[in-house]
């Protein structure tokens, strides 16, 4: 009876899973504009500075443990090129969210300071 039930629940639950999946799948926000081009860039500005923010407040972290000056003004610079960045995609030409290239110096930077940290703590110089 009881290894009934147990084969009962593994069928029952990824099927209701999948049955949830589905009906969440239909009620997605659409995410851009078909008319207004200023909505979809400052939508994807948005998104652009969302999907690097993780990866960059773990490398800046793991970087200021060791290197917190260089940290502090590579963060600095990070952080100004994302405003200048979102500035230049708000005007609804995507080409001046090149304004904000220079973010990729404090990006790059914080990334070599963490990977001098860990070859540090692996006693390789």
């Amino acid at each position: 009876m009881m290894s009934r039930h147990l084969i009962v629940q593994q069928i029952r639950f990824p099927t209701m899973w999948i049955f949830a999946l589905t009906i969440e799948l239909q009620y997605y926000p659409a995410m851009y504009s078909d008319k207004e081009q200023v909505f979809n860039c400052i939508q994807r500005a948005h998104q652009n500075t969302l999907e690097v923010y993780p990866q960059w407040l773990v490398f800046q972290t793991i970087a200021a443990l060791v290197y917190p000056l260089s940290a502090s003004v590579l963060g600095a610079i990070w952080v100004t090129s994302r405003f200048s960045y979102a500035w230049g995609y708000y005007t609804g030409d995507p080409a001046k969210r090149m304004n904000g290239v220079y973010g990729y110096i404090g990006y790059l930077g914080v990334i070599i300071l963490s990977i001098c940290v860990a070859l540090q703590l692996l006693g390789v110089f």
